[in-house]
């Protein structure tokens, strides 16, 4: 489909936008929180992949190289919204609490929900990191800011997380 594309194929492309338009709109909202924006970042990415599709070299797969092109642009749409990375050179440290399988699974979409409550920063990060699965060095590097802050905004956001989660358990 990709060399289809490359020959200018609209079909080909309608095809490959159906193939990741869903997987690629959830990771931009995970990362913007916003639907509008997420819609709207979907559509640049696409338009983006598209007109530079003869720059892919296929040393990755079409999907991760989307992938890495629709983070971009959210993390420009969160810029554009002027978020700031606190640094800090003080850690916190926090307690992992063991849990099991079971409570994991009742807490999933308690989880989700707080996550969309979470600063921009901070939940910017935290995505990245357990959604996505880019370690604090690739963070870094993708958000512009420090290895250290990357992991203190990770940090301060599973706190914010568990206070949210404490909170909203009180409130039923």
């Amino acid at each position: 489909m990709v060399q289809d594309c490359r020959q200018g194929s609209r079909k080909a492309q309608f095809e490959l936008y159906k193939l990741y338009a869903k997987a690629m709109y959830n990771v931009s909202l995970r990362i913007l929180s916003h639907v509008a924006e997420a819609e709207d970042v979907l559509q640049e990415a696409f338009l983006e992949a598209f007109n530079r599709i003869a720059d892919f070299r296929g040393d990755t797969t079409f999907g991760l190289w989307l992938k890495q092109i629709v983070i971009n642009k959210s993390i420009n749409y969160l810029r554009k919204r002027k978020v700031e990375f606190v640094s800090t050179d003080e850690v916190d440290v926090v307690e992992e609490e063991e849990t099991d399988e079971e409570d994991m699974q009742l807490q999933v979409e308690e989880i989700r929900k707080a996550i969309q409550q979470l600063p921009d920063g901070y939940r910017v990060v935290i995505s990245l990191y357990l959604l996505e699965g880019y370690d604090h060095e690739e963070i870094a590097h993708i958000l512009k800011i420090s290895e250290v802050t990357s992991r203190t905004q990770y940090r301060r956001a599973k706190l914010k997380l568990q206070s949210l989660m404490a909170t909203e358990r009180r409130s039923r």
